[in-house]
């Protein structure tokens, strides 16, 4: 008999640890296997366990950790959802004009196809934002399902790396046009434009297969909600290739644009100073944008790289909660491309100056 009060102990202590909240059953565990912010340590079950009546995965997060605060709070239930739904309201309409009309408007087929390239990236980002926001004004709860969360996370990835390649892309077209104006000429532009637009969707299908191919949606038991891409177990062998792979795209998708942006942008304003005419206009303009695009792609893309690191090297992620807030900027700037896109247009005219080789202004560009 005094032999089963110590199993007799250990079964009530047993009983304890699962607390029923109404008809929710939770279970309580050790802390030694709480993950770090915004990481989830899976659980595996079969559907005989009746301690788990849902088909999706379960993720354990410590409920002490800021992606509890992230999950629950305003910024991600209010002010993101907001900010999407803001640029899908002014963003939509105007790039549906771009692509509607813009052929219409500019007589230079290639300048055409890389504006009309544009547009539809960053319409289909936009569209992307429609069950986000659905998501986050549900307490970050998403009810469309797994393949759903897979598409919407590899379509708003890819489609953001996408638009930031074909901005540089842009930006290298007037370099040459201003910088090396004869081999401007001689180029095969519409052709060459093509090819260029081809290896960019090329570069957007390589960020969004490994997206495609790995789960996106868990349910987090301490917050009762099932995230999508939030919250994923990056210590399973499924995931962890995850890391290292979403950093190089970063550099890809954002570093070298960038870098292509600031090179281009330099190199036509010092021209344009070195021309005996007045390009003050043109060099406005041509900041303005460059600015823009600074301003909405700089912050994610330094967020993204430093989260990626940090997560690489020592498992923290508590700048992914402001790298969501960055990424909002990126939406905007989807929204702004159309109104840049026309005012760039309106230039058109003495852009055409620096690769004519006729009057004043370009003999004075060739002289340089």
């Amino acid at each position: 008999m005094a032999n089963l009060v110590p199993g007799l102990l250990i079964c009530l202590m047993a009983v304890q640890t699962i607390q029923h909240d109404g008809n929710r059953t939770k279970i309580i565990m050790p802390p030694g296997v709480m993950p770090k912010t915004f990481k989830g340590r899976l659980h595996k079950h079969n559907q005989t366990n009746q301690l788990y009546p849902s088909t999706n995965p379960w993720l354990y997060v410590n409920s002490e950790d800021p992606v509890t605060d992230y999950t629950t709070g305003v910024l991600s239930t209010r002010v993101i959802p907001s900010s999407y739904i803001l640029a899908m309201l002014v963003g939509i309409p105007s790039n549906v004009y771009i692509l509607t009309f813009l052929r219409l408007k500019t007589k230079s087929s290639s300048t055409v196809v890389l504006h009309l390239n544009l547009a539809l990236s960053d319409l289909l980002l936009l569209l992307s934002l429609a069950l986000r926001v659905h998501y986050h004004l549900n307490g970050n709860n998403w009810i469309f399902g797994e393949i759903s969360c897979r598409f919407i996370t590899a379509l708003f990835y890819g489609n953001v790396y996408s638009s930031a390649q074909t901005i540089a892309c842009i930006s290298l077209k007037r370099y040459l046009a201003v910088v090396k104006p004869f081999l401007y000429r001689r180029l095969a532009k519409t052709t060459l434009t093509v090819w260029t637009c081809l290896v960019v969707w090329f570069l957007f299908s390589a960020v969004i297969v490994p997206e495609l191919l790995v789960r996106q949606s868990y349910h987090v038991t301490q917050l009762g909600v099932t995230t999508c891409h939030d919250v994923l177990p990056l210590d399973e062998k499924s995931h962890s290739v995850l890391v290292p792979y979403r950093l190089m795209m970063v550099c890809l998708g954002f570093i070298v644009p960038f870098l292509i942006c600031i090179y281009a942008h330099v190199a036509v304003v010092y021209h344009l100073g070195q021309s005996c005419c007045d390009w003050k206009p043109f060099i406005r303009v041509s900041t303005l944008v460059f600015i823009i695009f600074a301003v909405c792609f700089l912050p994610s893309g330094i967020l993204h790289i430093a989260h990626y690191i940090r997560l690489f090297s020592g498992g923290d992620d508590r700048l992914y909660g402001y790298y969501r807030v960055a990424v909002c900027l990126c939406c905007f700037h989807s929204c702004l491309d159309p109104f840049l896109c026309m005012l760039i247009s309106k230039m058109a005219a003495s852009e055409l100056q620096f690769i004519s080789l006729r009057g004043k202004p370009q003999r004075s560009n060739v002289m340089t």
